[in-house]
């Protein structure tokens, strides 16, 4: 486990949601060159999900991108259904990114699958304490696939973001992903590595949820908005 992903139409409206739902102010984040995209985070590490944070993430209006006009963002940001359905019901939890110690590795596993996770790019953030240099997998068409039940996979260099961010308050204990194809989904688990402490179940509905203990006491987030 690397971070949660969390989608808001902007980040002001992504903090406000922090604040109302985790009860916290996130402070900590940045921008993405490379995809017009900027964030923040607060760090969610717990003794089962070491070293894990949660991102708010949110296209950056003002910013040019690096990626060709073409391409696609990252986790789905472009996807106009995905889009409405947060400007309606506000930043809600999208995606997971998973951390390997060879992203290459991770890649060729979830190929001989049947899985292409995309092409793996190099990507960078300024940050108080230098720059920070990650390799991630990222499909043209920005995919999450199996509905964001299937994580993104991320290889950090020197410095973690975790190494840098102060206690939260917020832990995360536990997440669980559900897919009609919950077996599928649990092979490429397993293929990359990424198994351990994750509750990998069948459902009609895709969902990913994730259990955590805030200063509002427990919180549930559910990638899952009901019609």
């Amino acid at each position: 486990m690397d971070h949660l992903v969390v989608l808001a139409a902007d980040l002001a409206s992504g903090v406000s949601w922090c604040e109302r739902t985790l009860g916290i102010t996130p402070t900590a984040g940045g921008e993405h060159p490379l995809m017009g995209t900027h964030n923040r985070i607060l760090n969610v590490g717990s003794t089962e999900h070491p070293r894990t944070y949660l991102e708010i993430i949110a296209i950056n209006p003002g910013a040019a991108r690096a990626i060709p006009e073409s391409a696609r963002r990252w986790f789905d940001m472009d996807d106009a259904a995905l889009q409405h359905q947060v400007a309606q019901h506000g930043p809600r939890l999208i995606h997971w990114v998973a951390s390997v110690p060879d992203v290459a590795e991770g890649c060729a596993a979830l190929s001989a699958l049947g899985m292409e996770r995309g092409a793996i790019v190099t990507a960078s953030r300024p940050t108080p304490q230098g720059l920070l240099q990650w390799r991630i997998t990222v499909r043209g068409d920005g995919l999450r696939l199996m509905d964001g039940c299937l994580p993104t996979l991320i290889q950090w260099s020197d410095a973690h973001p975790c190494d840098s961010l102060p206690a939260s308050g917020v832990q995360l204990q536990s997440l669980a992903l559900q897919h009609p194809q919950s077996a599928t989904l649990q092979a490429a688990c397993a293929a990359v590595g990424v198994a351990t402490h994750l509750a990998v179940g069948a459902g009609d509905v895709p969902r990913l949820t994730a259990q955590l203990s805030t200063p509002r006491g427990p919180v549930t987030l559910s990638s899952f908005i009901p019609e």
